[in-house]
């Protein structure tokens, strides 16, 4: 055998080879196109579109830790029976996480932005006090479930579970954490509203409200709120006006707030009502006079205080206030980024409980006259 006769045999064998191993080849399949979230902007940050559809979904919250010591505020100074001396009690923290489930979406249409807002808390806490002659333990474990905010608004109409316009449109009372040491309102409510926005810092809103708890409306007639703002670089100021069905009783507020400057903001807001009526009582306040547009004590209360940004991770905030009842409340806190999302804030409160001697509601317990208690809050918001 000759070279010539070699090479052509060895390049059929190779041929050949090559052929077969083509024809044992796997044919990889071509990609599905990837469908990805995309980032809807309109609304604001964190929102995104549902793929699919038309609408954007923002999802939020926070999760919370409280540590309260003292007699002073929601907590009231926690107590427990001892574990060994029957009878006894001993002074202990009070203890509160929470975990806030938050939902905003929104959608333009033809009869304008259709929007919806959700949060529900799950809570998990100490009872705050043994239960005195019984010696019962003050135990810690899951406290309540609730839906806070549940609303629907298309344009200006808004239907749902929300709080009292009475509050959220003049705004609440500072930034300290006990803002209600002197209380300015009652907050959970269902509500039909409709807010107008002039778009050159007018607005205003109409909210019929059915109220909670004891305050719920006892026939078809509704609470109705009204407010109006007038908002500016400088500040605003709010006014709003709520008519209790129950009582036939009528409550206002008016708010001034003044941006001093980058670092310097400040509020003062007073409130009048009508008591004629409001005699029916609750355990709270056995001798009448308040109401879930009226929760301070007598005819008159104002609340002041504001908050200065030592910088942009730092800032001081302070309330006060005063019923014509001589309730007083003072908080403070000082508040801190620790890194973005993550916040503690260290709070010091001061509450006298004036001529509402049988009353709970400044969180002093009957036969106390000056209480003083401070909390310590982490918060991470998402």
């Amino acid at each position: 055998m000759n070279i010539k006769s070699l090479l052509l045999g060895s390049a059929a064998a190779l041929i050949a080879v090559s052929g077969a191993r083509a024809a044992d080849a796997v044919v990889v399949a071509e990609p599905e196109p990837a469908e990805y979230v995309k980032i809807c902007d309109i609304y604001g940050a964190g929102y995104f579109y549902i793929p699919g559809t038309e609408t954007c979904l923002r999802i939020g919250g926070y999760i919370r830790y409280d540590i309260g010591v003292g007699d002073v505020g929601s907590f009231d100074g926690a107590t427990s029976a001892d574990h060994e001396v029957r009878g006894d009690s001993n002074d202990t923290f009070y203890k509160h996480a929470r975990f806030s489930l938050k939902t905003w979406t929104g959608q333009e249409t033809e009869l304008g932005t259709l929007k919806t807002y959700t949060e529900t808390r799950f809570n998990f806490q100490n009872n705050n006090r043994d239960s005195g002659r019984f010696g019962a333990l003050n135990t810690a474990d899951n406290g309540t479930v609730s839906l806070n905010f549940a609303w629907i608004q298309l344009g200006g109409l808004r239907v749902g579970k929300d709080e009292s316009a009475f509050d959220t449109f003049i705004g609440y009372a500072g930034n300290v954490i006990q803002d209600t040491l002197v209380p300015y309102g009652g907050f959970d409510t269902n509500v039909v509203q409709y807010y107008f926005d002039a778009g050159n810092g007018f607005s205003a809103v109409v909210s019929l409200e059915e109220g909670s708890g004891t305050e719920t409306i006892d026939s078809y007639v509704p609470h109705v709120v009204g407010g109006v703002k007038w908002t500016q670089g400088w500040g605003a100021v709010t006014g709003v006006i709520a008519y209790d069905s129950n009582y036939e009783e009528v409550s206002g507020k008016v708010r001034l707030d003044v941006n001093v400057n980058d670092a310097l903001s400040l509020f003062v807001m007073g409130g009048y009502g009508s008591d004629d009526n409001l005699t029916d009582g609750t355990w709270a306040f056995p001798a009448g006079g308040r109401g879930f547009y009226k929760p301070w004590s007598g005819n008159w209360a104002v609340w002041g205080g504001g908050t200065y940004k030592f910088n942009e991770k730092t800032s001081f905030n302070l309330q006060a206030s005063y019923d014509e009842g001589k309730n007083i409340g003072i908080a403070a806190n000082v508040a801190y980024d620790i890194v973005p999302g993550l916040t503690i804030t260290a709070e010091v409160d001061y509450s006298r409980l004036g001529d509402d001697s049988v009353s709970n509601w400044t969180g002093i317990s009957p036969g106390h006259d000056d209480a003083i208690g401070g909390m310590l809050r982490f918060q991470r918001s998402f």
